[in-house]
């Protein structure tokens, strides 16, 4: 599995059809929401552009800081912490590939002051029956790629995301029940500390 798909190419929305429409929600209500979320703790499912699933489980903690840990068999490892992302393959002894947090579109979403207000950055904004979904992009660096945020409402809820790379592909990423506001140590988004244990 393309690990880099994870977060800089585009995740396919699974098409909701439904009769009625709610009401869409404010970017406001959304950046409210999304600034409250200290640390959260998922199961996850990962559709990737191949048409592959995953499983495993998220953990995060903002700003900055994300680590998805793979189901096995698969034993990859994604960490996002000290502004940069950590792509560990599982099957090898290789060093991680690194790449820039501020160069995915997740950084989106891990910002310590999310404001999806800001001009240029939401790009798609849309209702339907059950879900609100906005589409963001660094404003300065669209070429960065997009991150289709997915909210439930009543309450208000982040469901999943689809991020798209500069390359066109799409992941998507579908949480399961959140658990928030617990403690998550430092060290679980530390790269320096899982290479070490990995001895690499």
């Amino acid at each position: 599995m393309n690990r880099r798909t994870l977060l800089l190419a585009p995740l396919a929305l699974m098409a909701l059809s439904a009769p009625a429409y709610a009401e869409k929600l404010s970017l406001g209500t959304l950046s409210k929401y999304l600034n409250s979320l200290t640390t959260v703790e998922a199961d996850f499912t990962q559709v990737n552009s191949d048409g592959s699933v995953s499983t495993g489980r998220i953990f995060i903690k903002r700003p900055g800081r994300v680590r998805f840990e793979y189901n096995p068999p698969d034993r990859s490892l994604v960490l996002a912490g000290g502004q940069q992302v950590a792509i560990f393959d599982g099957k090898s002894n290789v060093p991680p590939e690194q790449y820039p947090l501020k160069r995915t579109p997740l950084n989106l979403i891990l910002a310590a002051n999310i404001d999806l207000a800001k001009a240029k950055m939401v790009v798609g904004h849309s209702a339907d029956a059950t879900t609100t979904r906005v589409k963001a992009q660094d404003p300065e660096h669209p070429e960065y790629g997009t991150i289709e945020l997915v909210f439930s409402a009543n309450p208000v809820e982040l469901r999943q995301w689809v991020i798209t790379d500069d390359l066109g592909q799409q992941t998507t990423v579908i949480l399961g029940a959140m658990k928030k506001g617990g403690a998550l140590r430092d060290g679980m988004f530390s790269i320096t500390n899982e290479m070490s244990k990995r001895k690499l």
